[in-house]
């Protein structure tokens, strides 16, 4: 089945090149203009990916990825006109999977594309594994916390599952980096203290009393929930 694609873009023109490049890609995809729009659209047709332009009329793309995150985790993937720092920071913030500033080259949307699907699909010899209230279904790419299900976006699951498949082991910010593609280069430190922030959260984990991730100051994080697993 061919991966089904969404840009959120008021730019028909950039709308109009992408879907005809995408689509030489077996992508199949489709544009909205008004993002007013986006959350019936995603009721009658939930994406595989989301390409959402920040610079939007009405309402900005950071809103838009706000209220997309209450109620989906399809991978998000952010443009950025200016290619702010700033920019890049806050979409991670409120769940974007990844950010590619504009002008860009279509070849790296699509690689960009390629890498969040990997993540988001990528299944695991492990099936199942337990810490405590904390379980996760590598294959099914969920969490749960006290039997609820957690809400992770396609990253926050990466790293969540890079710390526990590497329990009691400090994980510097380079190792991190190297092992979840997809983090800018530039900004990869605050992006990774981001993300943990993120998990931390959703995870009910008080970082000065760590149940799941501890901090390692000076070093790195590390992951010490108690395995339960069979």
């Amino acid at each position: 089945m061919n991966t089904k694609i969404l840009i959120i873009d008021d730019d028909q023109k950039l709308n109009n090149l992408l879907i005809n490049y995408l689509s030489k890609f077996n992508f199949h995809v489709e544009a909205i203009t008004h993002p007013e729009k986006v959350l019936t659209k995603l009721k009658s047709s939930t994406p595989d990916i989301i390409i959402l332009d920040i610079m939007l009329p009405g309402m900005d793309g950071f809103e838009v990825c706000k209220k997309i995150r209450k109620e989906y985790s399809t991978p998000v993937i952010m443009l950025t006109a200016r290619g702010d720092v700033t920019d890049r920071i806050v979409g991670l913030e409120l769940g974007a999977d990844d950010y590619l500033p504009k002008p860009f080259e279509p070849r790296e949307l699509v690689a960009r594309i390629q890498s969040v699907m990997r993540r988001s699909t990528r299944i695991d010899s492990i099936s199942i594994a337990k810490f405590g209230d904390l379980e996760i279904e590598y294959n099914k790419h969920t969490a749960k916390l006290n039997g609820n299900p957690i809400e992770l976006t396609t990253m926050e699951f990466e790293i969540l599952s890079l710390f526990t498949k590497n329990p009691d082991i400090v994980l510097n910010r380079d190792t991190i980096f190297e092992k979840i593609k997809g983090l800018d280069s530039d900004t990869f430190d605050r992006s990774i203290d981001v993300l943990v922030s993120r998990l931390r959260q959703k995870l009910n984990d008080d970082p000065k009393k760590p149940t799941f991730l501890k901090t390692i100051w000076g070093s790195g994080y590390k992951f010490i929930g108690r395995n339960e697993s069979r």
